[in-house]
């Protein structure tokens, strides 16, 4: 019984009935918070950096291992945190979509 509802549900998906763009659009949203949520995350921190360094304009002369602070903060520092940031999105997203599969029941490794 359970495999004739998520046939029925993937059937809705590949022949684009308003169910399966139910899906699809859930899908989609989903996808477009997570996308949202990681651009907010990259604007509040790495956005402020150099707002940090205009208004406290002292830090810009402090030096850590030789270097300034600014070049050190914007870059080296910044390349490790967005690497991280990029992992973090493409875990998400591929969670979201096996979440999606689950829920339709298909599999793309059963085409």
């Amino acid at each position: 019984m359970a495999t004739s509802r998520t046939a029925n549900r993937l059937g809705d998906v590949t022949e684009q009935t308003a169910l399966g763009d139910l899906y699809l659009r859930s899908l989609l949203t989903e996808q477009l918070r997570l996308a949202l949520r990681v651009i907010g995350v990259l604007v509040l921190t790495l956005g402020l950096v150099p707002l940090l360094f205009h208004l406290a304009p002292g830090l810009a002369d402090r030096r850590l291992l030789g270097l300034p602070l600014p070049w050190l903060a914007l870059g080296v520092l910044v390349y490790p945190f967005l690497l991280f940031l990029g992992w973090r999105y493409v875990r998400r997203a591929e969670r979201n979509e096996r979440v999606f599969a689950d829920l339709v029941g298909g599999h793309a490794d059963e085409d």
